[in-house]
Formats: structure tokens, sequence, C-alpha cells
């Protein structure tokens, strides 16, 4: 069973976001990693890009495939983790922590996101 934290959202595409008052941290969840097996390249936009909620905002490669990873929320990215450019694989190994992917600051609050429990359900 892969773990869920209770204190993030949740997207059905298997990414999570951490709200902090209008900017929103998001990565891939720790079932999204394990499906995914070994993460070896990420592509992730430019600071500044604006992304919508539930489109394409960057890739990411593993030794099995390559996945799209989608925008949980529409904003403008504020930041975005630079080490994964030399470590891709702490999203394996700490998919809410240090694999973390970006943050993106959003206009207004998203009203879409899944409850730790509910993406639980999508996922069992």
């Amino acid at each position: 069973m892969s773990s869920i934290p209770t204190e993030l959202s949740y997207t059905k595409e298997h990414e999570w976001v951490l709200a902090d008052a209008m900017t929103y941290t998001m990565g891939i969840t720790d079932y999204a990693q394990a499906a995914l097996g070994d993460i070896v390249y990420v592509q992730l936009p430019k600071i500044g890009e604006v992304v919508a909620a539930g489109k394409v905002l960057g890739e990411v490669e593993s030794t099995k495939s390559v996945s799209d990873i989608y925008a949980p929320v529409t904003g403008t990215v504020v930041a975005i983790n630079d080490a994964l450019a030399n470590s891709p694989e702490s999203i394996n190994s700490d998919p809410y922590g240090a694999g973390w992917l970006l943050k993106i600051e959003v206009a207004t609050t998203p009203t879409d996101l899944l409850s730790a429990a509910s993406y639980a359900e999508i996922t069992a």
C-alpha cells in the first residue's frame, strides 16, 4: 500500500499539492512513483510559465516509460526543484519531501482537488 499523507490534496492523475496561502507545492504521489519504477529524468516548465489545471506541464521518465505530469491547479510557476536535474531518483525515495517538483502561485483557490480519503479510494 502506498503512502497518502492526509495533509495534502490530490488529483486523479496522481499529483499531490500542499497549499501555503496562494502558493501550491506539487509533486507526484507515492502510488505514481511506485508504478513508474526508477525515475531517471524529469522535464519541468520554466519559472514564469503559466500552467492550466488538468493540462500537461512536463514529463517524468523512468526505466519503464515516459509519463506526462499534469498541472493540479491553474497559475504561474514560481519555483522548480533544481535538485531533480542531478537526482531525479529523489522522487522515488521521498516523493512528498525532497522529490517535490514545483511551486505554482494561483489567483483563485481550486475547488476540485481530492482529499486523502478520496484519493485512497481511487488507488485501492
